[in-house]
């Protein structure tokens, strides 16, 4: 048993490092914030981190599989605009709306497996390329910001729930536990990071690469859809920005490294990455509260970013091999 949590906690190291990140700034910022621990400053950080967080989640399934996904900015800005068009009406009709949203996501993902799988590109050419398609199609949606959203499950999600819990934090939760905590468990979670660790080896091993990459692209263009629908419940608008959809999948990269997932593949978590997102989000609002130019945002973030991918090269390269990692 003695041996089992010690691998445990070793295999956690990188996430538990994370969340210690993510407390500390977060501490500071609440010691420093004019308001300091109020509800409406936690629903409003709760509201901004969530959004990165999934997105984040996002980009770890494919980054865990030896690939990298660099259009989910753009799926996410996709989604943001689809849902300003059909989340609207009744409330039966803003739920088939959610499931449009959620379905073009996938679908958005499932291209980019098959291009990849079938069409054999790499990655981070395949995901390029599809991610400019998809910011076209959401210029086509919305050329100019605009559009509505449900107001009452707008108001449910971005709000506080009893005792000031930020609703956001919920759905983020939901999102954990029905789409990762599952993903992780499964044969086809355990397929991919075998594909991370050695495809060769998965190959030799009768692992589905093919069905593994396709279902694998197509649940983080899913995820990158959910962020998108809550985008939406945010701003209640959508709007077709190349800016955002850039920055997104950068910061989602980053907070990918950020939470001890390795860009090599077969090695991390998507807990690490959501912490690490909020890591990230808190390094922006730690400016807003010390009174700093905005235009050092992308300092502070480069200078976390290069620690973090240094430490992360620095440990793989005391190994041999990543599957001893583990040990």
């Amino acid at each position: 048993m003695n041996a089992d949590w010690r691998y445990r906690l070793r295999e956690q190291r990188a996430t538990m490092g994370a969340v210690a990140l993510f407390a500390a700034l977060f501490a500071l910022y609440i010691t420093k914030h004019p308001v300091g621990w109020d509800r409406a400053v936690l629903a409003t950080a709760a509201n901004k981190g969530v959004l990165l967080a999934i997105v984040a989640m996002a980009q770890t399934l494919p980054v865990l599989m030896g690939g990298i996904d660099l259009s989910v900015g753009m799926v996410f800005v996709l989604a943001n605009c689809i849902a300003s068009h059909l989340v609207v009406g009744s409330a039966l009709q803003a739920g088939f709306g959610v499931v449009a949203v959620l379905a073009a996501g996938a679908a958005c993902g499932l291209v980019n497996g098959l291009v990849i799988v079938f069409g054999r590109l790499q990655p981070i050419i395949t995901t390029l390329a599809t991610g400019i398609i998809y910011f076209g199609l959401a210029l086509g949606l919305r050329p100019v910001p605009g559009g509505d959203v449900h107001a009452g499950l707008a108001d449910a999600l971005t709000g506080s729930l009893p005792g000031g819990v930020p609703a956001m934090l919920a759905v983020l939760l939901v999102v954990v536990l029905v789409v990762w905590v599952p993903y992780r468990r499964s044969v086809l979670g355990r397929a991919a990071l075998a594909m991370g660790s050695s495809e060769a080896a998965s190959y030799m091993s009768g692992v589905a690469m093919g069905r593994t990459t396709l279902a694998t692209y197509a649940l983080a263009g899913l995820l990158a859809a959910v962020g998108g629908l809550l985008l939406t419940f945010v701003t209640y608008s959508g709007e077709a920005s190349q800016a955002i959809g850039g920055v997104y999948t950068l910061n989602s990269i980053a907070a990918v490294v950020l939470g001890g997932t390795s860009l090599a593949g077969g090695f991390g978590s998507a807990i690490g990455s959501v912490f690490g997102a909020f890591a990230l989000r808190t390094i922006g609002d730690l400016l807003f509260v010390f009174d700093m130019e905005p235009l050092w945002q992308p300092l502070f973030q480069g200078v976390i970013l290069l620690a973090a991918v240094s430490f992360g090269s620095l440990r793989l390269l005391r190994v041999g091999n990543r599957l001893a990692l583990f040990r």
